[in-house]
């Protein structure tokens, strides 16, 4: 084997064992900041940058990753951006940096399949320590999110066993979730109830917010656990009649 291929064959080695990360980040000042704190470790490689939700799911689709570094504020009020991403690479762990960590969005984020969440002023060695951990499989999470984590899956068992009284819910919201509980996509419900898709996410939102679940499996459980439809013959007459 000559030497030109006895190198290649060691960097091609040296790039499987390295932790390869994606930034995604709309202030490049911040990637370039990132991507040189990076390029001093030996076993950590940025393989590509992206400035937009967009831009990260296309470079997902053309850079395998083991690690996300994705900004909070990419997928701000875009409910299924992390079960989205999950799909498409579910090979690559997530982990958001939020400006402020805060006990709902912290939950949320976690319950959707985010493998850490950590604050954008985290000190550099912290980040590369959390980028490790989460690499080998591991869970960044510190003591009071834990905590925080803990208490939502409390409540919502007590919640499950000792019903409270349910949320009002609207005709087109007992609609969707009939369509829903029918295993039909969005762009199936909206064709059915007469709107569009972004509006439909945007009921979702307001559905899972009334009914304290997160996604549409948690809503059909819900559903077939409190006998919700039931609860609204009326509506769900009318809907099936539409």
């Amino acid at each position: 084997m000559s030497e030109l291929a006895l190198e290649e064959d060691l960097l091609q080695e040296d790039a499987q064992e390295s932790i390869r990360v994606v930034l995604a980040d709309s202030q490049a000042i911040y990637r370039v900041g990132i991507r040189k704190i990076f390029a001093l470790e030996d076993d950590i490689r940025v393989v590509a940058q992206a400035e937009t939700l967009e831009n990260l799911t296309a470079a997902l689709q053309h850079f395998p990753a083991d690690v996300v570094i994705l900004e909070g504020q990419l997928i701000a009020g875009i409910v299924d951006a992390i079960p989205d991403l999950v799909r498409r690479a579910p090979q690559a762990k997530l982990i958001v940096q939020v400006l402020e960590v805060d006990e709902v969005n912290t939950v949320e984020l976690y319950r959707r399949g985010v493998r850490g969440v950590v604050p954008r002023s985290i000190a550099p060695d912290l980040l590369i320590k959390c980028v490790r951990k989460i690499a080998a499989g591991e869970t960044w999470i510190d003591n009071r999110s834990i905590s925080w984590v803990i208490e939502a899956y409390r409540s919502q068992a007590t919640a499950l066993v000792n019903p409270r009284s349910r949320p009002h819910l609207t005709t087109k919201e007992i609609a969707i979730i009939t369509c829903i509980t029918r295993g039909m996509r969005n762009k199936e419900i909206a064709y059915h109830v007469g709107t569009t898709e972004q509006v439909i996410k945007n009921y979702l939102r307001k559905i899972y917010d009334k009914l304290g679940v997160s996604d549409r499996l948690e809503l059909a459980l819900y559903c077939l656990h409190h006998q919700l439809l039931k609860q609204y013959p009326q509506e769900h007459g009318k809907e099936l009649a539409s």
